[in-house]
């Protein structure tokens, strides 16, 4: 990872460390959904961190299409563009697990029926609402060799990831 990537994911981490609930978007036949999901208390690396039953709509729509955005909103707003993937492995369900999803799933880790999803960060958009300047980086995929041009609403950056 280079310089310059590594200092985008301390920002974004930086953005959203403190903001405990995001809004999932995913594709439904009808249309796009956002509903609220509780951020993994991780330390962003550009990897979103999920709970989730296999019996809800948003399981069947991942199965459906992976790409999905994640919205926070904080002393910043931030969106993240990425792929969602389906993670069944005890041990990370494990690691992740807190007391307080007893209660929230009334469930434990290790029932079949809890997955967790990972959002796999490909793009992020941020508006840094203490800058009145408003002037904001993008980042660009890395694949699409786009360079940017400074606005006074907003840039885009990549994610190396």
């Amino acid at each position: 990872m280079s310089k310059i990537k590594q200092e985008e994911l301390e920002t974004l981490r930086e953005l959203i460390k403190d903001v405990d609930t995001a809004m999932l978007t995913t594709l439904t036949e009808d249309g796009l959904i956002s509903r609220p999901m509780k951020t993994q208390d991780v330390e962003f690396d550009g990897d979103l961190w999920f709970f989730t039953k296999k019996e809800t709509n948003k399981y069947e729509e991942i199965l459906h299409d992976q790409e999905v955005n994640v919205a926070y909103a904080g002393k910043s707003y931030v969106s993240i563009r990425g792929r969602a993937e389906i993670i069944e492995d005890l041990e990370k369900k494990k690691e992740l697990w807190s007391k307080a999803y007893e209660k929230i799933m009334q469930t434990s880790y290790d029932d079949p029926n809890v997955v967790l999803l990972r959002v796999k960060a490909e793009a992020a958009e941020y508006w840094d609402t203490s800058n009145f300047t408003k002037k904001i980086a993008f980042l660009y995929k890395r694949m699409t060799g786009q360079s940017s041009e400074s606005t006074d609403v907003n840039e885009t950056l990549e994610l190396d990831k």
